[in-house]
């Protein structure tokens, strides 16, 4: 899926929507978008459950908000410790009125 971006601010926008859903818990989005970052932000919560200094860089490398990566690690990951993975849900919600847009609620499970 291209969004009609070029790789770069398509990466961006993959890396500020994870961010988002780590700092909130749910965003509310379209159904590609979601079903594009729901791996992405389950890796970052990998991450955060192996907890060596490398995974650090790595979610830091990745994540916007040093203090997102700060809660992934202290305070998300924890909370999946006894989970392998399927971190994240995501239900539709129905059509945007602007443009008929199928959206989606994407959330961490807990």
């Amino acid at each position: 899926r291209q969004f009609g971006r070029a790789s770069g601010p398509r990466k961006a926008m993959y890396r500020i929507m994870v961010t988002d859903l780590l700092k909130h818990g749910q965003i509310k989005t379209t159904v590609a978008k979601a079903k594009e970052i729901g791996p992405l932000a389950e890796k970052m919560i990998t991450l955060g459950k192996k907890g060596s200094l490398h995974d650090r860089r790595q979610a830091a490398a990745f994540i916007t908000d040093k203090s997102i990566v700060k809660s992934v690690f202290d305070d998300i990951a924890p909370r999946f410790k006894g989970r392998a993975g399927g971190y994240t849900r995501i239900t539709r919600l129905g059509v945007r009125a602007g443009d008929a847009a199928e959206m989606a609620l994407i959330e961490l499970v807990d």
